[in-house]
């Protein structure tokens, strides 16, 4: 007995800086935050009081958290897929003798090396009613100008093309190196064959990159729902909250309000959403995914 628990000794040790900064940091914060959720806001000298689930009620009849909600799964389902698709194409790009090939990929990598709050600046000027880069190319066509960020009906879908101007660059450094994995004997083997460009996506590209695939899929799942830096420059959440996000909720409650025990209720609701997305992720996406 004695012997077999020396043979793990350099196992444990070596797993457990890790452990403990992940109880210390992620287990033990998120099982308080759960716990909290059943309290009032202290305010002052007055102690929080156990409320049970009213904080739950209060948010499940909140017609501003289903409008924000609502806001997120919009934004989720749009920038996902469309940063991930774009990335692999800007990926197919970039991977082929193209004159240029380095000036290109700095290009496509260069929003991600920008702070959102920066970039979030720069799309504010391309949105400028009247006199920002989008009105100024639309007059010479003839279009009218525009008020992206003030239409409640349009302001969601300009922080999405933001979104996916800042993400697909990110991404596609992923695919890149999955791309520069993959043998070229497959391919060349697959020219032989007479296989064209889609065959060789299809059957050889996609799946040999689909361990990327699945691991850029998870985290912009968590972006999705965790990147609101642009919002603070770009609207604030408005107009009448048609912009705002879930996190951005949580903050505006947190920190505006100082309503700490329905932004702490707002929270559990976002870890426990991202778990079961995530874990539905890996579950389902895992038996696809070809690993050699």
């Amino acid at each position: 007995m004695i012997t077999k628990i020396k043979k793990h000794i350099p196992v444990i040790l070596l797993l457990s800086p890790g452990f403990i900064l992940l109880l210390t940091f992620v287990h033990i914060p998120v099982v308080k935050t759960i716990y909290m959720s059943f309290f009032s806001t202290p305010k002052g000298r007055k102690p929080s009081k156990f409320k049970g689930i009213e904080n739950y009620e209060h948010m499940f009849s909140d017609p501003i958290f289903w409008k924000v909600m609502s806001n997120n799964i919009v934004y989720a389902i749009s920038t996902i897929p469309s940063s991930i698709i774009i990335a692999i194409i800007m990926a197919q790009w970039v991977n082929s003798k193209l004159p240029g090939r380095p000036l290109l990929r700095f290009a496509y990598f260069l929003p991600v090396v920008l702070p959102l709050i920066a970039v979030g600046n720069i799309w504010l000027f391309f949105f400028l009613p009247g006199f920002g880069l989008i009105d100024q190319v639309g007059s010479l066509f003839g279009f009218q100008n525009t008020n992206i960020l003030g239409n409640p009906d349009q302001v969601l879908w300009g922080i999405i093309a933001v979104s996916i101007w800042k993400e697909s660059g990110f991404y596609m450094i992923f695919f890149l190196a999955a791309l520069q994995g993959i043998p070229r004997e497959m391919k060349e083997a697959a020219i032989i064959e007479g296989a064209n460009s889609w065959q060789m996506f299809y059957k050889i590209t996609l799946p040999m990159i689909t361990p990327t695939l699945l691991f850029v899929s998870v985290n912009a799942v968590i972006t999705a729902f965790t990147r609101i830096e642009h919002l603070f420059t770009m609207t604030g959440g408005g107009p009448n909250y048609n912009s705002a996000l879930l996190l951005y909720y949580i903050y505006e409650n947190g920190f505006e309000f100082w309503d700490t025990a329905y932004a702490i209720t707002l929270s559990v609701l976002l870890i426990i959403l991202l778990s079961i997305i995530g874990i539905g992720q890996i579950f389902l996406l895992d038996r696809k995914v070809h690993y050699q």
